[in-house]
């Protein structure tokens, strides 16, 4: 069975940094694009930033573009999210995803979900 295990959130203040990491197990990881997400309770899943296998092509969300900062490191079968100048806003909980082939901005498109992390800016 996949299993996807994020860890790295926590509370900060204003303007500070954390980094998420995301393991991927039992999965083809080189060939998965590899997403995280984010979600407020009574909002809709946000995509943050996604990676795509092969070519390694990062993509943003305009909200955290020149903050936040996706790679990937397939021998560890493990995605990072380096945020950095985080703000109150970006408090949520953090979701990685994993999907074949390219990544797409749609939480529908995704196979597996990791349990999440939580991310808590205060100001």
């Amino acid at each position: 069975q996949v299993q996807l295990v994020e860890s790295g959130g926590g509370s900060v203040q204003a303007g500070g940094s954390l980094k998420l990491s995301c393991t991927a197990s039992r999965l083809r990881y080189s060939r998965y694009c590899m997403a995280w997400f984010r979600m407020v309770p009574g909002k809709e899943r946000e995509g943050v930033a996604s990676v795509d296998p092969g070519s390694g092509d990062t993509h943003y969300a305009d909200s955290v573009k020149g903050r936040f900062t996706v790679s990937r490191d397939n021998a560890k079968n493990t995605m990072y999210l380096q945020t950095d100048s985080l703000k109150p806003e970006d408090t949520a909980m953090y979701y990685c995803a994993a999907k074949p082939g390219t990544c797409t901005s749609r939480p529908t498109d995704y196979d597996y979900w990791g349990q999440g992390t939580q991310v808590t800016v205060s100001s």
